[in-house]
């Protein structure tokens, strides 16, 4: 019985492991969708929103999770506010690709996790260790050595200020949602995009859409692609994996992100650049799994990944800290 329970669990973690590698497959391929779509960042957004909330709306429809639902008014608020940062965070990232490039903002934004360490010390009164001060003060000298290659580029520093200001919005929103806890992440998915679409109205030029042809197939891929198909394979696989393996596997994102690049429009990193990024990407690694250790509960407190009640990591936002997704 022993022997068939952690076959069983072998199984399910291979499973969830393929699904996240797919999910962040999909994600590092984001930026050749946005760029190729050639619309302005808010109308990119606003039709990620609106296609996406048609996506995750219908799954859940499907699998029922608008039943006990598990959202009250409180919890609606926080996921509402999480969704005008998450929203903003999209339209300054993608602001990043064009005034930069794919590879570049994207390994900038993958500072989020020390934005959300120095966010959670502010607001929450975390204390900052010295180990955390030390894996700060590392990604600092990272992004140092990614920003500083070509300091007569203003283009490249407003990209990476722009990617700065998503990452930092990414962690507010992170921090808003950690609050929302007993509500399949679906729901809090398809709460924050359906924000989004009277949020970005205002800013959506419909003018401009007149002639994108071919593009609003790069948009309808943005909604149903990379926010319903990839969210749905996150959140399948957060429930199998434990966080180390879904931090390691997060970074498979900006791989992804960096090759397709080169591949698609030639754009890759220099050698002073290059330096930077391990140092990025090492240091939100340590940062992110030292925050699931020190936030994880009790083995014996975890409910049984397969009952009738949604599993932790269905529940709740606690297992979307360990991924960084566009």
């Amino acid at each position: 019985m022993a022997t068939d329970g952690m076959t069983t669990t072998k199984s399910s973690e291979r499973s969830g492991a393929l699904q996240l590698t797919a999910a962040m497959m999909l994600s590092g391929t984001l930026g050749i969708f946005v760029v190729e779509s050639g619309a302005s960042a808010f109308n990119v957004v606003f039709f990620r929103v609106l296609f996406g909330a048609l996506a995750l709306g219908a799954y859940a429809f499907a699998r029922g999770y608008f039943r006990d639902h598990g959202l009250t008014l409180k919890k609606l608020g926080l996921a509402a506010l999480g969704g005008v940062f998450i929203v903003f965070n999209w339209v300054f990232l993608f602001k990043a690709y064009e005034a930069t490039s794919i590879s570049l903002a994207t390994v900038v934004y993958h500072t989020q996790p020390f934005f959300l360490v120095l966010l959670s010390a502010v607001v929450l009164r975390e204390r900052l260790t010295r180990t955390q001060l030390g894996w700060l003060a590392a990604a600092f000298a990272g992004l140092v050595l990614v920003s500083g290659v070509r300091p007569g580029d203003a283009g490249s520093l407003a990209g990476i200020g722009l990617a700065l200001l998503a990452a930092v919005l990414y962690a507010l929103s992170t921090l808003v949602t950690m609050g929302v806890t007993g509500v399949r992440p679906h729901l809090i998915a398809l709460v924050q995009v359906l924000v989004g679409i009277p949020l970005l109205l205002p800013f959506t030029d419909f003018g401009a859409m007149s002639g994108t042809g071919a593009g609003w197939a790069w948009l309808a891929g943005l909604g149903v692609i990379h926010t319903g198909l990839m969210y749905v394979l996150m959140y399948a696989a957060y429930a199998k994996l434990p966080t180390a393996k879904i931090a390691v596997l997060a970074f498979t994102y900006p791989a992804v992100a960096m090759v397709a690049d080169w591949a698609v429009y030639g754009h890759h990193i220099g050698l002073v650049q290059a330096l930077g990024v391990p140092l990025i990407v090492l240091a939100g690694l340590k940062v992110t799994l030292a925050r699931a250790t020190n936030s994880a509960p009790a083995p014996a407190a975890r409910p049984a990944p397969r009952t009738a009640a949604p599993a932790a990591a269905d529940a709740s936002p606690t297992a979307t800290r360990a991924a960084s997704t566009a």
